[in-house]
């Protein structure tokens, strides 16, 4: 599961970053609105912690951006406003959960998995043509016929089944799957492209990753025989 926290107090955002990464949870952090909503808008997290209270681009402001893109994405905002009125203007942004600073640890990661949970019952598994994958299995199945999918392979499976017909570039591949701060190159994404085409002809998938020149990969549905 990755997690995306947006806080410009940066003691505080590397904290949780520490925090979620010894529980288990791949986490990146922002320290300002706007690159949080360039990441958030990403599309590549299964929950946002935005903070409201941050110069430029607040907490406020990113959710309904992320909204308007029409991002599903569980939002937990932080903050330390605790008005009736700034819970009620967070929720009616877009936000599913509204903690108040300073919050206990437990309680955070209570809410942090009641929001994944949440997500979890509402969509687990993704299909294009006659394929699918399970998100809870990393299993692609097609045909009657199944295969288990290594983390890279299912990260990168999973954002071209929800990109679909829509062309990703190398760089967009590489940011969403390695990281922003991962020295991974291109070929990376070029070997597990690779891996995940071998992977769809044993199962006899009728979609193939198609590379279009200089722009990226896209999925497509093969035309029957």
């Amino acid at each position: 599961m990755k997690i995306l926290i947006v806080e410009d107090e940066k003691l505080l955002a590397d904290s949780l970053k520490t925090l979620l990464k010894k529980k288990g949870f791949e986490a990146e952090t922002a320290y300002d609105g706007e690159t949080g909503r360039e990441y958030a808008l990403l599309g590549i997290y299964d929950l946002l912690i935005l903070d409201v209270m941050m110069p430029g681009l607040d907490g406020f402001e990113l959710t309904r951006e992320v909204r308007a893109h029409r991002c599903n994405t569980p939002i937990l905002m932080l903050t330390a406003r605790s008005a009736v009125e700034d819970r009620i203007r967070g929720l009616n942004a877009g936000a599913d959960y509204y903690l108040t600073k300073p919050f206990d640890a437990r309680e955070l990661l209570a809410c942090i998995n009641a929001l994944l949970r949440r997500q979890g019952s509402e969509l687990n598994t993704l299909s294009y043509g006659n394929t699918s994958l399970d998100l809870d299995s990393c299993t692609l199945s097609a045909s009657g016929n199944s295969v288990r999918l290594s983390a890279r392979e299912f990260d990168v499976m999973r954002l071209l089944l929800q990109s679909q017909e829509r062309i990703l570039s190398k760089e967009t591949i590489l940011a969403r799957v390695w990281g922003y701060e991962s020295n991974a190159v291109e070929n990376h994404v070029e070997v597990y492209v690779g891996f995940l085409r071998k992977k769809l002809q044993s199962i006899k998938s009728d979609i193939r990753i198609e590379a279009v020149r200089r722009l990226g990969y896209r999925l497509e549905v093969k035309d029957p025989c």
